[in-house]
């Protein structure tokens, strides 16, 4: 951990690093477990598409009515009930007992645990400086490989020894104390409520989203969001099914990945702090956009091929979380950063609800479980990830325009001060 770090920030850093594990490691669960859910629950890729789709779909609209709020309350109250709501929504998915029942329990995850995600930016822009945010932000995503390595292969586990409820009750289990931990030794983070606002909630949201730097950026996350999320649902069964791996191998798959990105995660926040954000997210992009053109066009693939092709492209897809989630932290003003962060938040849950159904649409399982049409979403994911480099271009330029207005203020402030 880098030393310009306070023992309290350090803190603060594990605390949401291991509460965005949780967060993630739900998300993401859904995914390895298609190849169960389709054959168990007896429904259609459009069905499972919609069971990964409205959990997003329920976020936004939960952001949307959040944002309202986000700057009127003490950050940590607020994590702590919408993180409540998200265990309880885990929960529910583990005793589901049904494919109407697995819905609406994704439904309330959704609704809780997608603004979740808002809070946490929030938190470390108010806590730590854009010139570290990218470590902050390799750090926190380290949470993402650490699902890949320890939550999706044990999952995997889980749910072929005892089904696949396992693996929320996994969730719910590692989950709870975190919250414990949050209530009794995370500080008040009250410092935006020092900022005077009279605006009403549904004004404070409409001024926001009105402003023209706030729209560029929600819909840079737009394309962001829909270059992952389109691949995402059908990720298990397509590895099954098309490259020939089975299912109780995909840990290894899972595994493998994560632990390379564990190890660069700190790494690529380093880089994306000394060569610069933008620059990062374009290298990131490029080679992420080259691999899953190859990868969607796979047949039959050894196991070892797989893995490797899949560590590179996490890898690639890490470096562009980290550098444009960096990028994007420092766009909102003090006042609107809550706001900003829930508005942000709710657009990338449409963004990635809309993708996976388009995904449900784009690909066909065949009788044999062969999918098809892969190849074109790789396609369409390769175009939305080369529209994302032109679109944070504007915000790369007017961070680093914010930034040099910052530090001539600073050192204006120090010289008048001698």
């Amino acid at each position: 951990m880098p030393s310009v770090f306070t023992p309290y920030q350090k803190f603060v850093l594990a605390v949401l690093s291991f509460l965005q594990f949780t967060i993630i490691l739900d998300f993401m669960i859904i995914s390895p477990l298609g190849a169960l859910l389709l054959p168990q629950l007896h429904i259609t890729t459009r069905q499972f598409g919609l069971v990964v789709s409205v959990y997003a779909f329920s976020a936004g609209v939960s952001g949307l009515l959040a944002a309202g709020f986000a700057d009127k309350f003490d950050r940590k109250q607020l994590l702590l009930f919408f993180y409540t709501g998200f265990l309880m929504g885990t929960l529910l998915c583990g005793v589901a007992g049904s494919y109407r029942f697995l819905l609406v329990a994704r439904i309330v995850t959704g609704v809780f645990g997608g603004v979740v995600g808002s809070i946490i930016l929030a938190i470390v822009a108010d806590l730590f400086p854009i010139e570290v945010r990218g470590r902050v932000m390799g750090t926190i995503q380290t949470a993402f490989a650490a699902s890949q390595v320890f939550g999706l292969p044990l999952g995997v586990i889980l749910s072929s020894h005892w089904g696949w409820h396992a693996p929320f009750m996994m969730i719910l289990a590692v989950g709870v104390p975190v919250g414990v931990v949050i209530a009794t030794r995370m500080q008040p983070i009250v410092e935006h409520l020092k900022v005077p606002s009279t605006r009403p909630p549904l004004q404070h949201v409409l001024t926001t989203v009105s402003q023209g730097r706030y729209l560029r950026t929600f819909l840079a996350t737009t394309m962001l969001t829909t270059g992952g999320f389109m691949l995402m649902p059908f990720g298990s069964a397509f590895t099954v099914n098309n490259l020939g791996i089975p299912f109780d191998v995909q840990k290894w798959v899972y595994g493998s990945t994560g632990v390379v990105t564990l190890g660069f995660g700190p790494l690529l926040g380093r880089v994306a702090d000394s060569i610069g954000k933008y620059k990062l997210f374009v290298i990131g992009t490029i080679a992420g956009a080259a691999i899953v053109a190859v990868y969607c066009n796979l047949g039959r693939t050894p196991l070892a091929t797989v893995v490797a092709i899949n560590a590179v492209l996490f890898i690639a897809i890490t470096s562009r979380i980290i550098s444009a989630s960096a990028l994007i932290s420092a766009v909102p003003d003090l006042a609107d950063r809550g706001a900003f962060m829930s508005v942000n938040a709710a657009v990338q849950q449409f963004a990635g609800g809309i993708a996976s159904s388009l995904a449900g649409l784009i690909v066909v399982q065949q009788p044999d479980g062969h999918l098809s049409r892969y190849d074109v979403l790789g396609y369409v994911v390769v175009g939305a990830m080369a529209a994302t480099i032109v679109l944070m271009y504007p915000i790369h330029r007017a961070v680093m325009r914010k930034m040099a207005l910052g530090a001539a203020a600073k050192s204006a402030t120090a010289a008048a001060a001698e």
